[in-house]
């Protein structure tokens, strides 16, 4: 059965898609930056403050209005509507106050999308580039939720990132941990990175492995094969100098 070619409607929308990709990394780049200065920087004036709430909000409409074109150009709106529902809840649950730390998760989906188009098939680049992403957002959220909290433990962003290498690595030594609700979902979310970050990991390894084995396997059956060969030869030439020799 042939392939059907694509329609203008669709080469329209993954022209876009294409285009969309790599300016909505820089938004998500710029939405970051604008979210983690605040809380890197707490001393921050006001002017700056204000221009950090006014990039988040910019970014919050440049998402949304991606989000609408690519509904707009897709062939199919309903199927769209329905393989994209975290696109849409993340578009509108962090306009509450506070769920706006899902916004890092879109961030994060947005870069991880450009990041495994262009890191396809290297595995431990992508790995390493998204451990740092992850463990940097997850660094910020973290002590933006615990540095004012009575009872806090990780009140300065080094002590967020050992928390979050000791986390992410499934270590958890236990002497830096969340105590607010917020800290604590932004905890589980990163054992859960941990765990499918390990499993990428081990799964990278085993396949190396794998590719290993049979390599050497290879190498192994190509020089056998060359040894009968070899042996065949040096059996044909001794018939044929008895054969010589018979003859004489």
């Amino acid at each position: 059965m042939s392939t059907p070619l694509p329609t203008r409607r669709e080469d329209r929308y993954a022209a876009y898609a294409d285009r969309s990709d790599r300016l909505s990394v820089l938004v998500a780049a710029a939405w970051l930056a604008a979210y983690a200065l605040p809380v890197l920087h707490p001393e921050l004036s006001a002017q700056l403050r204000a221009a950090c709430r006014a990039t988040t909000a910019l970014t919050w409409v440049a998402f949304a209005a991606d989000y609408a074109a690519r509904l707009v150009l897709s062939p199919r709106t309903g199927t769209f509507l329905r393989t994209h529902p975290l696109d849409l809840l993340l578009l509108v649950l962090p306009m509450l106050q506070p769920l706006r730390l899902l916004r890092l998760v879109q961030v994060l989906q947005v870069l991880h999308r450009r990041a495994g188009t262009r890191l396809r098939g290297r595995v431990g680049a992508y790995v390493a580039a998204s451990t740092v992403l992850v463990g940097f957002c997850a660094a910020c959220a973290v002590l933006e939720a615990e540095r004012a909290a009575p009872g806090a433990s990780i009140t300065t962003f080094a002590d967020a990132l050992w928390w979050v290498a000791t986390t992410i690595t499934t270590v958890g030594y236990g002497d830096y941990s969340p105590v607010t609700t917020t800290g604590r979902v932004v905890a589980v979310g990163l054992m859960l990175c941990g765990i499918a970050l390990a499993g990428v990991v081990t799964g990278s390894l085993a396949t190396w492995f794998l590719d290993e084995v049979r390599e050497s396997s290879g190498e192994q059956a190509e020089a056998t094969r060359a040894d009968v060969a070899e042996l065949a030869e040096q059996v044909r030439r001794l018939r044929e100098e008895l054969a010589a020799r018979d003859g004489a």
